[in-house]
Formats: structure tokens, sequence, C-alpha cells
């Protein structure tokens, strides 16, 4: 099956990886990307698709979004990131030429135009998704999936450390309004399954030994994202969030166990998060929470699986 893919991301190191590996997929194309604040402020991440793109010889609309959230102060979690969101390796990015419409828009009149046709794949805080939903109450119900790459499962058993993302702790606000949508199939990849998806060191060696400009330059953004998780896991490994995402849309069968229910967006500790209202054993827990339509939410994943098929996507000539 082929996808046409409409990518919203906040332009990060594994953002970035996420728009090589789909690129280079040859049963995907992306028609369209949007920016929104996130793993840097909106006007990196935009400058950002247009490096992405123009390495990838890609034209296709680029349309600015939120620079903050819906309410409360911004959240810009640059962390691994660095300063521009690639890792502030010194990259020439001009501002891209951009629609004349926002992201919200351009999200609404894809789907519109095309309906059933295209996959949205949410790659940072949900603003501009809830956005566009404010303007078209109906809009998931228009793209064929959207897959988004958020929230934390379902909860866990007692001992097990519960899982925040940043992009539903950057806009909680928008999350809310996502997770509440009308929809034909909304699936949320979260940190359970992303943050246990690895790149390891071997793997990296084969991208660097590759030699293509997009494994050189995939080599070159994940060195400070090495540095980054070898003093949070002790090895120079990093986690594919965004890039698992983006495969489970075009290989559902990645995904290898799923619950459907409802999500809704809850404070742990001083943060936000999207969780499945399910305890380990399946049920619902035993406290009130707000129905909500049901969201499919992966609980396992095929990980060596897709990380080997990221690293031969990535060097192929």
């Amino acid at each position: 099956m082929s996808h046409r893919v409409v990518v919203d991301t906040d332009t990060g190191i594994d953002d970035a990886l996420a728009l090589l590996y789909l690129a280079g997929r040859p049963d995907a194309e992306i028609v369209a990307v949007t920016s929104v604040s996130g793993n840097c402020a909106e006007r990196d991440a935009v400058r950002n698709i247009g490096y992405v793109t123009r390495l990838l010889g890609l034209r296709v609309p680029i349309a600015r979004g939120a620079a903050e959230p819906l309410s409360g102060t911004p959240r810009v979690t640059r962390g691994a990131h660095g300063e521009d969101g690639l890792g502030d390796r010194g990259y020439d990015r001009p501002m891209p030429p951009v629609t004349d419409e926002t992201a919200a828009e351009l999200l609404v009149r894809l789907a519109g135009e095309r309906p059933g046709e295209l996959d949205l794949l949410a790659l940072g805080p949900p603003t501009n998704l809830a956005l566009a939903l404010r303007i078209d109450p109906g809009l998931f119900t228009k793209y064929r999936s959207v897959v988004q790459m958020g929230g934390s499962g379902p909860y866990t058993i007692p001992g097990d450390l519960l899982m925040t993302d940043v992009n539903t702790a950057g806009d909680p606000v928008a999350a809310r309004v996502v997770v509440s949508a009308p929809r034909g199939e909304l699936v949320m990849v979260g940190v359970n399954v992303t943050a246990t998806t690895i790149l390891d060191e071997p793997a990296i060696a084969a991208l660097r030994a590759a030699g293509t400009p997009v494994a050189r330059f995939a080599t070159e953004i994940l060195g400070p994202y090495l540095d980054f998780y070898e003093k949070e896991r002790g090895r120079r490994v990093v986690p594919l969030h965004d890039p698992l995402a983006a495969g489970i849309l075009l290989d559902p069968a990645r995904a290898t166990a799923a619950v459907l229910g409802p999500v809704n967006v809850v404070r742990e500790g001083s943060l936000w998060c999207a969780r499945l209202m399910r305890t380990p054993e399946g049920l619902p827990p035993p406290f009130p929470y707000e129905p909500a339509p049901g969201t499919r939410v992966v609980t396992a994943v095929d990980s060596a699986g897709f990380a080997g098929d990221f690293v031969q996507t990535l060097t192929r000539a």
C-alpha cells in the first residue's frame, strides 16, 4: 500500500530522521510539511524543514504553525536537540518558501480536498492539530489515518516508571482536544514503546560507513543526541522516537500489540501526559475519567525489525 503523508513536526533531531526515513521508503510520499514549536522554536523548526527537504530534493508545500501552546508559557524542550533543533552543527538554514496558509489551514484544506487519501503523521506538540480541529471538528475523519508520536501508554504495574512525553507536556490543552476528537483511526505511538526502540552502536557504525549524503547527515546530527543519551543510558545509543511512529504508519504490523480505548490527559507529578485509561490487566482504572473515542494505543513493537529497516532505508543509495 502506498502512503501519501502530511507531516506536522517540531523538527528536532529525531523528527529529521523520520523525514529521511519517509523519503527513503518507496511506498511513501511526503505531501506537505508543517512546523510547530517544541524541540526548538517554531522559526527554527521551519528552517530545519527547509534544510532537510533541500537535502532530499523534495519540493513540497511547507506551512508555518504555532509558535506557542494554546495556553500557558511556551515550553521549548531543547535538551539533546540543541538551540537550533539539529544539534547546533552550524548548518546554513535560510527560511524556506512557505505557503500563505497557516499549518492548521493547510491540514484542513488537504484533508478536505482528498478525503480518505492522506495519512497525517504528528511528531510534535499537537497545537496545530487542535487549531485545525477548531476549523473542522471532523478533520480526523477525513484522513485515512492519524498517527501521533505521543502519549505514555496504559498504566504500568506497581513499581514501574510512569513515563511522560514532551509532546503532550508541551501543550496539554491541545492534547485534550486531539484525544477527544471524532476520528477514523487515531494511533498513538508513545514513549512506552519508542523509548525501547534503540539505534545501537553497530547500527550507527553502519550509517557512518554508508557515506551517502543522507547517511552522512544522519550521522552528523546523531552526535549531540548520542552525547545526551550516553549520560542517561551509559552507552552511545539513541531511541528512535519519531522514526518509529513513521514506521508504524507505513507498516502497522510493526506494532505487535495495541489496545483500543479512551485516552485522557492527566497530570503526573509536575508534567502532563496522555494516558490510556486501562490498567496493565486491560481493565478500566478504579477512578473516574473522561469518556473519549477509542484511540489505538501501541503497547509493543518489533523494535529490532524496525531498527534494521531504518538503517537499511537510510543507507540505500
